[in-house]
Parts: structure tokens; C-alpha cells; sequence
């Protein structure tokens, strides 16, 4: 990766060096600033077994951007259970919250002026929600999907918790 697009906007020129001494604090050292800054929208909680093992393949996804010559920087979403909420008042919630999803992701990744985005997903709400956040913004993007969830699955990540 060597195209650098939206975030020169935040770490090019003398007038963004506060924006920079914020970078620094995170990890970033000189030649970081050339690279291209890729957010890694994770919607990984223990609120429910379809995400218990999307924070091992966020972490896998930063290693790869990272090989690959870009900076990647990690974020969180939000996420609803539909089977938790079912008959109660918190199903009203179920629904909207793919907008809420996406526009946490648009709102990072524009404010941030990041040049691209991993979206990585397990449940039937941040799925689309990130799907529409990827086709709402104008930057290069992927979805991962953290495949089914099987008790297995869950015990396992559990267990790394």
C-alpha cells in the first residue's frame, strides 16, 4: 500500500503537528505518518456469541495491514442481540441499530480522514450495518465476516477472555 489519500489531511504540514503529537501517542513514529491509515471497524463484545470471535480476527486484520505498509488503527461498534432482546422492550432497538452501527463507522472514518476500512462483523445487525457504512462512505473497504457461532466457538473464546 503506497496510495495516500484522505489522511494527509490530518498528519501533512506544520499546522497539523498537534494532530501528529495524537498519532505519536498511539504508536505512530516518523515514517508512520507516509503510510496509508486503515480503520479496523470491530464489532467484537461478549454480549453475544456471534461476535466472541471477532476481536482474534481484528487483531489479525491489523497484522496483515500492517505487513502490507499501512497503519491500521482499531475501533469499536456497537451490537444488539436480537435473540437477547426478543420480546421485551429492547427488540425496539434491534432494527435501528444498523443505523447507529453505521454511522459509527462513517464517523470514525471520515473524521479520522482514514484512507480505507476493515469492517469485521458476526451478528444479523452490524453485518448490514457495516455493509451500509462501506457503501455510504468513498474509500476503499473490506467486510470480513466472523463466521457462524457454535458452542465450541464460543467456549473457545470464552476461554481466551
Amino acid at each position: 500500500m503506497t496510495e495516500k489519500r484522505r489522511s494527509q489531511l490530518i498528519t501533512d504540514g506544520d499546522e497539523r503537528a498537534p494532530n501528529r503529537a495524537m498519532l505519536r501517542a498511539v504508536g505512530f513514529g516518523d515514517a508512520d505518518f507516509g503510510k496509508p491509515i486503515v480503520g479496523v471497524a470491530n464489532a467484537y463484545s461478549n454480549l453475544t456469541p456471534c461476535n466472541l470471535g471477532l476481536n482474534t480476527l481484528a487483531e489479525r486484520g491489523e497484522a496483515a495491514l500492517r505487513a502490507a505498509g499501512a497503519m491500521p488503527q482499531v475501533f469499536g461498534t456497537i451490537t444488539v442481540s436480537d435473540a437477547i432482546s426478543m420480546g421485551t422492550e429492547g427488540m425496539k432497538y434491534s432494527l435501528v441499530s444498523r443505523e447507529v452501527i453505521a454511522d459509527s463507522i462513517e464517523t470514525v472514518c471520515n473524521a479520522q480522514a482514514m484512507d480505507g476500512v476493515l469492517a469485521i462483523g458476526g451478528c444479523d445487525k452490524n453485518m448490514p450495518g457495516a455493509l451500509i457504512a462501506i457503501a455510504r462512505l468513498d474509500i476503499p473497504a473490506v467486510f470480513v465476516y466472523g463466521g457462524r457461532s457454535s458452542p465450541a466457538t464460543t467456549r473457545a473464546a470464552t476461554s481466551r477472555s
